[in-house]
């Protein structure tokens, strides 16, 4: 199973350390290894990203950034695991290296499931 997180945390002033970014390396080598991490990037805040929309009526319209939300979102990580419950450990540990090395650091990982064709009954 495939699973996707999606990391927010309050806006602040300041980056994460290098110590942060060095254990974040090392837990995605360890998890790139042993193979239950597909993929993970930092992103950029919202306000260089975009929004495109589509309304009822078919119109398209596009949005720049930044967005109302009160939090921003910093990375994702993509995972190939048994379980939802596996899915979840992971983003945990994602979460509460953050928190540990970043002092002050409040967020969130929204664990979202990634469809694939075995998730699709045969076609009609």
């Amino acid at each position: 199973m495939r699973f996707i997180s999606i990391f927010t945390h309050e806006p602040s002033n300041r980056g994460p350390t290098q110590a942060e970014m060095a254990a974040m390396g090392k837990l995605v080598e360890e998890g790139m290894k042993a193979g239950w991490l597909v993929a993970t990037e930092g992103v950029s805040f919202g306000t260089t990203g975009l929004r495109v929309h589509r309304s009822g009526d078919g119109k398209v319209t596009v949005t720049d950034g930044p967005f109302a939300e009160a939090k921003e979102t910093i990375s994702y990580a993509m995972y190939q695991v048994r379980s939802k419950d596996e899915a979840v450990e992971w983003a945990s540990r994602f979460v509460k290296l953050h928190r540990d090395l970043w002092e002050g650091w409040e967020g969130e990982a929204d664990v979202l499931k990634v469809f694939g064709p075995e998730d699709f009954g045969p076609p009609a």
